[in-house]
């Protein structure tokens, strides 16, 4: 096999920066995180695969990163403040800055500096447009029985103790409204009476139903009051009703969790199931899923419900765009993160440069040797501060820099209103006047400066804790990733593409030497490195010692990765170092107009949709591009090995800026 060093590309125009596989945290690859650990509490915007924990709905030129943002708040007007604010978030300066892009970029990493600089194929690098539509990216979930997900079945299980359609229908939206209110405590009321027009024991039972079924927490009774009937709604068990459904209403013969098979479009995993738990007004901890995926792109996933019926969610089918719910089964158990095998990619790369021959060898080359497991970009934030130096001031417990560094101005890609807030903190060091400027306060710069608020500036740690804990972890996660993807270059340009004594690979669980009489017996698909941390071994040869200098020189101790705050203590894991994907398989297509799709999605073969069908030649040429990939990889490391091209925002948007208009 030969390697070789990585060599700037031209592009015809910038590549966009790819969703990735469900990337764990490093120290979740060999131990899987609980959901309940997920930040899954109501109005809370969760992380997607390996976003950068930061603000939220940064504007995205093509090549630009979704940040995924997290709140934990028991305070009760501050969900309803934020659930307002959320709803009305405005636009506002989203136009400048998207002009401005470019120069902001300028300030961005490369993938130099974030330790990508190998290659493990020989083949000529070149040029394509990835996701120029966001529907040229689609990703089905391998579950944990080696399936992909497709949804491919809208029809709803039937179940005599379901109620019927009716209850969808028989209360009016003003009634709906007041239900509502009531159920989330939203107004003075103990009760709301619905008087029953048509007095008869079936309507009566309709609207019973409907008040159960669409508002959990509520029960109901009928009054008579001045000769007239009326349903009385009241609160049964107070506020954890909302997220516990009633037990009784349930059939006992009925697993407790409603499996199904979600289909969404340009919306990460997270926001899909504030979306699901808004309109089914229930709390989102009360879904589960085996993996995130993020929001550019068409995804196809499972998600688990506890007790919501199938004929509940799949009424949600008339009333949300971009989603689509089926495959309807009920089962005992929830899902868990980390419970699935991987997920499949359909990629199509637009108007490619390289010839036939350029492609046969670049695609030949990923299947049959593959590529480097780096890290991709997106684990290292868009902004000239990047995530890993947050990460490495949290291991120093050097914690007023790990305040500066979230909340300094910085270059970069953001918001507005995030930049008026770094202004004042600049200026003001005042965390109550810097929180003003912020109209979400979801994102971490927000969480951080009420815990400054709250706490004091002389106890940041506090402040900091805030913070969803998988939010502060993913800062010391990008910083063990910036030491992997660095050690795994020096290890690839020191022994190159064959397994040595001293390299390092799993049995089972446990990590062991190769000696040199077993060298042969391996190939370099089976060694792996360790993500720095105090659970682990390091390689019997030179890289050990770079190791060791790399945290010298970052001040930290690799004899001693245990941190005073347990959080932060580093166990460490093992990573592969070069993953050949699965299922494999590619197509060179010929098209005229840039805006058709180039395949059929899901929705579209349930709606009956031929086929696209390709002339023998055309004005461009499209890659299309089957794969599949284990957790904790990413698809842009693929990609990039088949182009031969540096993926950051930084390279793309200075190579051509044409997309920017």
């Amino acid at each position: 096999m030969e390697m070789t060093e990585m060599t700037g590309v031209s592009l015809k125009r910038g590549c966009r920066v790819v969703e990735d596989n469900d990337s764990a945290s490093p120290t979740e690859e060999t131990k899987k995180q609980k959901v309940s650990e997920c930040c899954l509490i109501e109005g809370q915007d969760g992380l997607e695969n390996d976003s950068v924990p930061g603000s939220v709905n940064i504007p995205v030129p093509p090549a630009a990163v979704s940040a995924g943002t997290g709140k934990k708040d028991s305070d009760a007007q501050m969900e309803e403040e934020e659930e307002e604010e959320e709803d009305g978030l405005s636009e506002e300066g989203e136009e400048e800055e998207a002009e401005s892009f470019a120069d902001m970029m300028k300030h961005g990493l490369t993938e130099l500096d974030v330790g990508i600089t190998k290659f493990v194929s020989s083949h000529q690098g070149f040029s394509g447009i990835l996701k120029e539509r966001y529907s040229d990216f689609v990703v089905h979930e391998i579950g944990k029985d080696g399936r992909i997900s497709h949804l491919d079945d809208l029809s709803v299980p039937v179940d005599e103790e379901d109620p019927s359609e009716d209850v969808f229908t028989v209360l009016t939206a003003e009634e709906k409204q007041r239900l509502e209110e009531l159920q989330l405590f939203k107004n003075k009321e103990a009760s709301v009476a619905i008087e029953v027009i048509e007095d008869t024991k079936e309507k009566r039972t309709v609207i019973h139903q409907a008040i159960k079924s669409l508002f959990p927490g509520l029960e109901t009774k009928t009054e008579d009051r001045e000769g007239k009937k009326f349903i009385v709604a009241y609160h049964a068990a107070g506020k954890k009703a909302l997220a516990n459904p009633r037990k009784h209403s349930w059939p006992k013969s009925r697993g407790s969790y409603c499996h199904f098979v979600l289909y969404k479009e340009n919306k990460d995993t997270m926001d899909a199931i504030n979306v699901l738990s808004k309109y089914l007004r229930v709390k989102p901890n009360i879904f589960s899923y085996m993996g995130t995926k993020d929001k550019r792109a068409i995804t196809v996933q499972e998600i688990a419900v506890l007790k919501i019926t199938a004929q509940r969610l799949a009424h949600l089918n008339k009333c949300l765009m971009n989603f689509k719910l089926g495959n309807f089964s009920y089962q005992k158990s929830p899902l868990k993160l980390g419970e699935l095998q991987g997920n499949h990619f359909t990629v199509v790369l637009r108007n490619i440069t390289g010839t036939d021959d350029q492609v046969q060898q670049a695609m030949n080359s990923l299947k049959e040797i593959g590529f480097i497991n780096y890290y991709g970009m997106q684990r290292f934030g868009t902004t000239a501060v990047p995530t890993y130096q947050v990460g490495r001031a949290i291991l120093q417990n050097s914690w007023t820099e790990v305040m500066d560094l979230i909340l300094k101005p910085r270059s970069g890609a953001e918001k507005g209103y995030l930049v008026k807030c770094r202004e004042e903190w600049a200026k003001t060091k005042d965390p109550a006047a810097a929180l003003k400027k912020l109209p979400v306060k979801r994102c971490v710069e927000g969480q951080l400066l009420r815990g400054l608020s709250k706490y004091g500036m002389k106890n940041i740690v506090s402040a900091f804790g805030i913070i969803p804990r998988n939010n502060r972890l993913m800062y010391i996660h990008s910083y063990q990733s910036y030491v992997w993807n660095n050690m795994v270059s020096k290890r690839i340009e020191e022994y190159g593409l064959k397994p040595v004594p001293g390299d390092l690979i799993l049995k089972g669980a446990t990590a062991t030497y190769i000696e040199e009489e077993d060298v042969n017996n391996y190939s370099i698909h089976d060694v792996v490195m360790p993500l720095p941390g105090f659970d682990i071994i390091y390689p019997k040869h030179k890289i050990s010692e770079a190791y060791r200098e790399m945290l010298t020189a970052d001040n930290l101790d690799i004899d001693n990765m245990r941190h005073k705050i347990r959080d932060y203590s580093l166990s460490g894991a093992y990573r592969k170092i070069i993953i050949r994907p699965q299922n494999v398989s590619w197509e060179v297509v010929a098209y005229d107009d840039p805006k058709i799709p180039l395949f059929n999605t899901d929705v579209d073969n349930l709606e009956g949709k031929p086929p696209p069908v390709f002339a023998s030649e055309g004005k461009y040429r499209a890659l299309k591009m089957d794969f599949s990939l284990p957790p904790s990889t990413y698809a842009t490391m693929a990609i990039r090995e088949v182009l031969k091209m540096d993926t950051s925002i930084k390279h793309q948007t200075q190579l051509n800026t044409t997309w920017l208009r």
